[in-house]
């Protein structure tokens, strides 16, 4: 029974020793394929990175061969580029050494037709070689810009005297008249340049469109777009394209020489009278011959349309009514004046105006509205008629003796001039005096006129200054400062007149020949090249006017001759 239970347990033991061993072994073989396997998953890893780091490599090395050889072929492609551009230029002066040869004798072995089939120029080139030389020559100015880009650089020294600013010396004969005070007699370049630049506004009447640089660039753009269209109609159409300017420029009058507008029939004494009439292309004259005549003006012939004789009656002075239909004349050393119809042909005497008590009637001024007629008489007395009456409206009377009057351009007032030098303003309606003012410097009164556009004032004096005003001076101040005192006369202004446009002021007397200025109004400069230099065409000038729309201008003189100019600026009569 031990012995049993001895053996069971002995067998027991071994059993279980032997599940120990089993165990055991089974743990040993488990650790060793764990360790093998993490032993060949570690040296699959290691071989992966390897390989990649082998086909990095590989794609690095491809990738440098590759830009190589892009190198090399686009050297290759710049090195063709060049050979054909060099072989291109090399035809071009094939001529060229086709002509030396002929000329140095190099030439004797070439064949007649090959030679001028050199001269005659290179080849026509073949599309591809066209764009071959197109390209090349894009990628020259390209070079050539980048080129000019790095050239650009700084001055390397600046010299401080050419910043300086230099005085200009004012006293100077040829730039006094820029002088505003006797302080003035030095200016700096940059005050001279805008002066100069207020003095050519002044005289074109602002700025003109081409110097405005503003405008300029703001028109560029509108102008180019419309560039084509206005070149396909300059071409489509025929005419004069060449228009004079708006203002009348200074310096220069251009103006041509005409036959004298009584070139038919010359007066056989003294002209007292020129005046273009208001709607018609026609010119009157009238003088001491007794005769008052009409001509046609055409610039050319100037032929004679009529003429009418007032016997015993040497005229004073005649002038062409507001609707031109009646002219009316004065004599020299008569009470009585006429009246001739020219759309009736009567000739019609005014024996004397009841009211005026006057030994002799001359000098008259007729309103621009044709309602009165102003006559002045001697001791300062004013004798306002009516026209279509010719009866006395009304007497006003100047302190001292009236040498001259004129009305405005409205027929509202009447400047009346006296010999003592004061200039009286008269209310038409009301006959009072509105204002009184003297002429600066006048000791003898003369001529007086005013322009069309009622902003200027002229007077004449027997010292042959010709002072020159605005309107709003002379109703506001006693003593007015002239804008401009004209003393290119050396004898009495006898008579004064404006053009207009009021862009010319003609001055004149009639005591010494060739003693007529016109006067640039806006700059209140004289032209030099009127009247003309050492050639003594006009003599003594009597009276002047000018057409309707300033084409022409006329004077009569003391010859009996109604000398005609034609003023060019202005294309209408």
């Amino acid at each position: 029974m031990r012995r049993g239970a001895v053996a069971a347990a002995a067998a027991g033991g071994r059993r279980e020793s032997s599940g120990k061993r089993t165990a055991k072994t089974g743990k040993n073989n488990g650790e060793r394929t764990a360790k093998t396997g993490k032993n060949n998953g570690e040296r699959t890893a290691k071989t992966t990175r390897t390989a990649a780091r082998r086909s990095g490599g590989r794609a690095v090395a491809d990738a440098a061969a590759a830009a190589e050889r892009a190198a090399a072929r686009k050297e290759a492609e710049e090195a063709a580029r060049r050979a054909r551009h060099l072989q291109e230029l090399s035809r071009a002066s094939g001529a060229e050494r086709a002509l030396e040869e002929l000329v140095f004798g190099g030439s004797l072995h070439v064949e007649e037709d090959d030679l001028l089939r050199c001269l005659a120029g290179p080849q026509r080139l073949d599309a591809p070689e066209r764009e071959t030389l197109q390209k090349d020559s894009s990628d020259s100015e390209a070079e050539n810009e980048a080129k000019g880009n790095l050239l650009t650089k700084k001055p390397a020294w600046v010299d401080e005297d050419d910043e300086a600013e230099e005085n200009v010396d004012m006293t100077h004969r040829y730039r006094k008249d820029l002088m505003k005070s006797d302080a003035e007699k030095t200016l700096t370049k940059k005050k001279l340049k805008r002066r100069l630049e207020e003095q050519f506004q002044r005289a074109m009447g602002g700025v003109p469109a081409w110097a405005d640089l503003e405008n300029r660039k703001k028109s560029k753009k509108t102008a180019s777009d419309s560039e084509s269209d206005e070149d396909d109609d300059l071409l489509c159409r025929t005419g004069n394209f060449v228009t004079n300017s708006e203002s009348l420029p200074r310096g220069i009058l251009k103006m041509g020489i005409c036959l004298p507008a009584n070139q038919e029939r010359f007066a056989s004494g003294r002209l007292a009278t020129v005046q273009f009439h208001p709607s018609a292309q026609v010119v009157m004259t009238a003088g001491h011959d007794r005769s008052v005549s009409l001509f046609q003006v055409d610039g050319i012939k100037n032929p004679k349309i009529q003429s009418i004789y007032l016997e015993s009656f040497p005229i004073y002075k005649a002038s062409f009514s507001v609707d031109g239909e009646y002219v009316i004349a004065t004599g020299t050393h008569h009470r009585m004046f006429f009246v001739y119809d020219m759309m009736s042909g009567n000739i019609i005497p005014i024996q004397k105006v009841r009211g005026v008590e006057e030994r002799f009637l001359r000098s008259f001024e007729l309103s621009p509205d044709g309602s009165f007629m102003l006559v002045t008489g001697t001791s300062g007395y004013l004798h306002l008629l009516s026209m279509k009456t010719k009866e006395l409206i009304s007497t006003m009377k100047v302190n001292g003796r009236c040498a001259a009057s004129a009305f405005t351009p409205d027929s509202s007032k009447v400047y009346s001039y006296s010999k003592e030098g004061e200039v009286f303003v008269w209310d038409v309606r009301s006959r009072k005096c509105l204002h009184k003012f003297e002429d600066e410097g006048s000791l003898e009164g003369k001529c007086i006129a005013l322009s069309k556009n009622n902003q200027y004032v002229a007077c004449g004096s027997a010292s042959g200054v010709v002072n020159l005003y605005t309107t709003d001076a002379c109703l506001k101040e006693h003593r007015p400062k002239p804008v401009k005192a004209i003393m290119n006369l050396v004898t009495s202004a006898t008579c004064v007149t404006f053009n207009p446009t009021t862009e010319i002021l003609a001055v004149a007397s009639r005591e010494a020949d060739e003693a007529v200025k016109l006067v640039h109004i806006p700059s209140y400069t004289v032209f030099s090249n009127f009247p003309v230099f050492r050639r003594k065409q006009i003599y003594l000038a009597q009276s002047m006017d000018f057409s309707p729309r300033s084409g022409y201008f006329s004077i009569a003189n003391n010859k009996g001759k109604a000398l005609l100019f034609r003023l060019k600026h202005y294309s209408d009569f």
